[in-house]
């Protein structure tokens, strides 16, 4: 079937969003509940969303919008795919320089630093963030911190069984110690650190140390206590800033849920 004979559906388009973060929270656009509403038109899919406040970053919702863009105009069936952020005090600039494909320095042109700067920025505070509850839940398990500063990629297997639906996908993960001995986690610690760990080229080949330092290198044993500890506080503030933000958000827009529409 070609792009343009395929369909795709309201569903289909939220389930891509799920995997677009808000950059500073490191939370779906779709769990903080941001969309408002998607319309779709054969090919065409135009999204709304709408951030906690009016003066949210702009560089915070102009990735948000880019990301959007891009997870939907890789599906097949995705033709073109609109963008607008609704009741943001840059909600013009923002809107008409990402649909435009236009760069976001060259739309700000005050802008203060490269917008993937900033972006790499929250990243390493995510991947942190993530590694945190995944440290957190091998030590659960039972592994000391010499023995997770050993582990590689390969060490790891976040098994998965395509029958199940996507709550119920992959409960546990497998971690082996040595040859002779392997022990069963939670999974979901450890697959949503591989997904960031992995998109940023932390953990990319099989023999990859599976944890890192903020710098990127591996953990000296030594500094095991130090680097969870950094792990946490990042945690810890983007927890802080996501209750903020709900917060905000109910008190803003309130009301009845997203709206979608097959057009």
């Amino acid at each position: 079937m070609s792009r343009h004979q395929q369909r795709i559906d309201a569903a289909t388009v939220r389930d891509r969003l799920r995997n677009v973060t808000d950059p500073e929270l490191d939370r779906s656009i779709v769990e903080l509940e941001y969309v408002d509403e998607i319309r779709i038109d054969g090919g065409s899919v135009e999204v709304e969303f709408t951030l906690p406040t009016a003066w949210c970053s702009p560089a915070f919702a102009w990735m948000m919008a880019v990301d959007a863009r891009d997870a939907l105009e890789t599906h097949p069936a995705v033709s073109e795919a609109t963008i607008r952020l609704r009741d943001h005090m840059h909600e013009a600039e923002i809107n008409e320089g990402v649909n435009d494909r236009r760069a976001f320095e060259e739309v700000f042109d005050d802008a203060d630093g490269d917008i993937e700067e900033v972006r790499r920025t929250l990243d390493d505070k995510a991947r942190l963030a993530r590694q945190y509850r995944a440290i957190d839940a091998l030590l659960e398990g039972g592994l000391k911190p010499e023995q997770i500063v050993r582990l590689t990629r390969e060490d790891v297997d976040v098994e998965s069984d395509p029958g199940a639906s996507r709550d119920e996908n992959a409960d546990r993960a497998v971690v082996r110690i040595d040859d002779a001995l392997s022990v069963c986690i939670e999974a979901e610690p450890i697959r949503r650190y591989l997904e960031k760990a992995a998109s940023m080229g932390v953990v990319s080949a099989a023999g990859d140390r599976l944890f890192a330092t903020p710098e990127g290198e591996p953990i000296p044993v030594t500094e095991f206590e130090t680097v969870h500890k950094r792990g946490r506080l990042a945690g810890t503030n983007m927890s802080g800033q996501g209750h903020v933000c709900e917060n905000l958000g109910e008190a803003r827009i309130g009301g009845p849920g997203p709206s979608m529409t097959d057009v």
